[in-house]
């Protein structure tokens, strides 16, 4: 009996962590309201899967803009700064790009989304592990 409620246990335990939620970020970019979601949560080293969806005032997805995620750290004592680039690519009513942190710390992403000749831009903060 105390083998099965161990085992019950380590089960409960692990599944948790097999369930973990991504994470998740809203904002509001101009009149759009931008959720960002990365499959990792915490964000880790190394490459990680972003969905961003887009969707107007009236909740209706935008699939029609071009989207590019630019992500870096600061300079910091004995290393330059890091800039990177990563475009988006639409999958169904979704953007879907990958982003490779090369280390673990704060990261500042830009999430740019250009539509009908106009940019609008979301800023967020991931701390990386």
């Amino acid at each position: 009996m105390k083998k099965f409620i161990t085992a019950l246990i380590i089960l409960i335990i692990t599944s948790g962590f097999a369930f973990a939620k991504d994470y998740t970020v809203v904002k509001k970019a101009g009149n759009y309201t931008v959720e960002v979601k990365l499959d990792k949560n915490p964000p880790i080293t190394g490459q990680n899967k972003m969905e961003i969806n887009i969707k107007d005032e009236k909740g209706v997805n935008i699939t029609d803009a071009t989207v590019t995620v630019d992500y870096s750290m600061p300079a910091m004592p004995g290393m330059p700064a890091m800039n990177y680039k990563a475009k988006a690519a639409l999958s169904g009513s979704r953007y879907l790009a990958n982003v490779n942190f090369s280390m673990s710390g704060a990261w500042g992403v830009n999430i740019k989304i250009t539509r009908a000749g106009k940019t609008q831009a979301v800023k967020l903060n991931v701390d990386v592990s």
